[in-house]
């Protein structure tokens, strides 16, 4: 009891009200600092799933030209067959071919297409598929290309169809 002010005497479970209201306030600010992470998580997701779309639309735009592209490469290896059975004497039929070869192989390397022709290079079995082996011609390291049978292609730097080579054998 408070004589000196007899008005500020407390009531009765005054103490108890007053403990529960600080129970309610760190409750209240638990539940605050919780939803504050909920949100906090769910920003990052947000952001996360936005950053994945961007990437797979991306994608997306990059390889959209996949199926024509590689329904292309029967008609390169045609050209291809076709300047090798010309021979290599200058003839307008020749030529006709060799421009037509040219623009193609441009347009489709305006598209992401890119020539892989690996003769005389180290063999990658990234971008290269061994059909035989021989033994190596003087001068040649083993490991390396001798005979490409069908150029490989990449698409955006993927592989789209690899190179079928003949290797060198190692000794």
């Amino acid at each position: 009891m408070n004589q000196d002010h007899p008005e500020f005497e407390t009531m009765p479970g005054a103490e108890d009200a007053a403990g529960q209201h600080e129970a309610q306030i760190q409750a209240l600010q638990a539940e605050v600092e919780q939803l504050k992470g909920e949100s906090l998580r769910e920003r990052a997701d947000l952001e996360n799933q936005r950053k994945r779309l961007v990437r797979d639309v991306e994608q997306a735009r990059k390889f959209a030209n996949e199926k024509l592209l590689g329904d292309l490469l029967p008609v390169f290896d045609s050209l291809d067959a076709g300047l090798a059975a010309a021979g290599s004497e200058p003839s307008p039929l020749r030529e006709g071919l060799e421009l037509t070869y040219k623009q193609l192989l441009k347009v489709a390397g305006d598209n992401g297409l890119t020539l892989l022709d690996p003769a005389s290079q180290p063999f990658n079995p990234e971008h290269h598929q061994a059909i035989s082996q021989v033994d190596a011609p003087a001068g040649v390291a083993p490991g390396t290309v001798v005979t490409v049978f069908q150029k490989g292609y990449l698409l955006n730097e993927r592989l789209l169809r690899p190179a079928l080579v003949v290797v060198a054998k190692y000794d």
